[in-house]
């Protein structure tokens, strides 16, 4: 399916994303999303009225279940409560004017996070309702998936909640950082990693380490992370521009290191969008020659998350309404 938006995010028109994989909807979305937001509002997460405005018009519900559309209810308002737990966490370090400057002040943030990820006993105290919400959802988590898949999404996790701190720090030295280092952090800063390593969870089936670290497998996990990104790099980088310049955004990236027009590097980023489909429709059949239904099931989540994030990106409010 070819897919183009139906707004222009910049001066230039944001392109045609080609993707074969199809885009469902989870059937039970509308419970999932209404409890999700009632989850969301309950949390404390959200700082005021005008943000919780803000994510009741996003429908951030939507992008998990586009993502996990063949989720039973149960673990729909999982990931949809762990998804929009991501985009709280953005928005709170990532975006906010005070700590996405301040690598201090996220590293402050950390032991709390980290007590939870890390520690084999739940913590008696935590301070933020971030670390709260994040202490819920490992429950959750672990009375559903085996230990070596929590242990999986927890370092997943770790690794996004650290990336952060990399991004604070550029931000805090003015410094855009090289194509390379920047995609390598991409796949870390997007949270691909703990989104994606909750599908056999979701799916309520167990992807084994070995099949989990296969070749093939990895490197379709991430072409999936890469795809994600880097078409979110397009639909979001209006918003981005207002804020912090679009530092971390493959379009400025291009810009400023390879000497690219914005048409140029919206072009190049289209480009690399193209050969990672081409690749991973190739690694597909490659991967049917011998995997198990697991596998296979997997494999399809991976290509659920580049086509639902696509026809998500293209309605939400988060990208077509800017501030």
């Amino acid at each position: 399916m070819a897919v183009t938006s139906g707004y222009e995010s910049f001066s230039t028109p944001v392109p045609a994303l080609p993707c074969p994989f199809p885009s469902e909807l989870n059937p039970h979305v509308e419970e999932a999303e209404r409890d999700s937001f009632a989850w969301l509002c309950a949390s404390g997460m959200l700082p005021d009225a005008a943000t919780v405005e803000r994510y009741r018009r996003a429908r951030y519900g939507r992008l998990a279940a586009r993502a996990y559309p063949r989720a039973d209810p149960d673990m729909l308002r999982l990931v949809m409560d762990w998804c929009t737990w991501l985009f709280a966490f953005d928005d709170c370090f990532c975006e906010s004017e005070r700590l996405s400057r301040s690598p201090g002040l996220i590293v402050r943030a950390l032991p709390d996070l980290l007590r939870v990820l890390d520690d084999p006993r739940p913590p008696e105290q935590v301070r933020t309702p971030f670390a709260r919400m994040l202490l819920e959802l490992k429950g959750r988590i672990a009375a559903s998936a085996r230990p070596e898949q929590v242990d999986r999404w927890c370092t997943a996790t770790r690794d996004y909640v650290f990336a952060q701190v990399w991004e604070a720090a550029n931000r805090e030295a003015d410094v855009i950082p090289t194509p390379e280092d920047y995609i390598f952090m991409r796949r870390r800063t997007g949270a691909m990693g703990p989104v994606l390593s909750l599908i056999d969870v979701a799916g309520r089936f167990h992807l084994t380490p070995e099949q989990w670290l296969h070749p093939q497998v990895r490197e379709l996990t991430q072409l999936c992370s890469d795809l994600v990104v880097w078409d979110n790099d397009i639909f979001s980088y209006a918003k981005e521009r207002r804020h912090d310049h679009a530092r971390h955004n493959l379009i400025t990236v291009l810009m400023t290191h390879r000497d690219r027009s914005v048409r140029e590097a919206v072009d190049e980023v289209a480009l690399m969008h193209n050969r990672a489909i081409a690749r991973m429709v190739e690694l597909d059949a490659a991967v049917r020659a011998w995997a198990p239904p697991g596998v296979l099931t997997y494999v399809r989540g991976l290509e659920h998350w580049v086509s639902g994030h696509i026809t998500y990106s293209l309605t939400s409010s988060r990208y077509t309404s800017l501030p």
